[in-house]
């Protein structure tokens, strides 16, 4: 089984949570498989909340209405990948830029399912960079203070968050305390958000395998 394979299967595990009303639907290339499954069970939904203009469109395509957070209120469910999981649920995001308005979304549902595959499961956080949106004008200054706690940051060149920001990827940093620091580094002026969701971190972890899809936290 390909990874996309694996990728594609988590997805379509999610679709189970999927109950009435509308859903939240994060960003990436995992959900790109859940988005084109929605198309198969329309009749058991409303309509869907966005994280990225990427995922709009690709819901619009599908004739899936596309509502404002702002005129949903609470949703039922958020579904979206990671870049790294840990076995406690703690996520590490933001890879496709998305990750303040992903934070919001999952912030604003009850149920956040995470689907991913079984490469993105790791013992402690940081392998891979930590994203962190920034006012540009703060960047530097941001930059600054992530170095002062032991990462390295790097701006990702060329690249705006769909909120007009910037983004710096720190790498080097191994994330024991994922809770601490997630809220350490949005004390940061400057700083919009961080790719920890420790705070707000997955209620379900739908893995892509070999062998099939291994759930933990159901």
């Amino acid at each position: 089984m390909t990874q996309d394979e694996m990728k594609a299967a988590a997805a379509l595990e999610a679709l189970r949570f999927v109950d009435g009303g509308l859903i939240g639907v994060g960003t990436g290339s995992t959900v790109n498989h859940f988005i084109d499954g929605l198309d198969t069970i329309r009749q058991r939904f409303d309509g869907a909340v966005s994280s990225s203009e990427a995922s709009s469109e690709r819901l619009r395509a599908l004739g899936i209405e596309v509502v404002d957070l702002n005129e949903a209120g609470e949703l039922a469910l958020y579904v979206d990948g990671a870049d790294e999981a840990d076995p406690r649920l703690n996520l590490i995001k933001g890879g496709g830029g998305a990750l303040t308005r992903e934070k919001i979304v999952a912030a604003a549902s009850r149920t956040f399912v995470c689907i991913a595959d079984h490469s993105k499961l790791v013992d402690v956080l940081g392998g891979f960079p930590l994203p962190v949106e920034v006012i540009p004008m703060a960047r530097a200054y941001v930059a600054g203070r992530l170095g002062a706690l032991g990462g390295k940051p790097v701006l990702r060149e060329g690249f705006v968050t769909d909120n007009g920001n910037q983004i710096l990827d720190v790498h080097g940093l191994r994330i024991s305390d994922p809770v601490a620091l997630e809220g350490e580094i949005n004390q940061i002026t400057g700083v919009v958000t961080n790719g920890i969701f420790a705070l707000r971190p997955a209620d379900v972890l739908l893995l892509g395998t070999e062998n099939g899809v291994e759930t933990i936290g159901d």
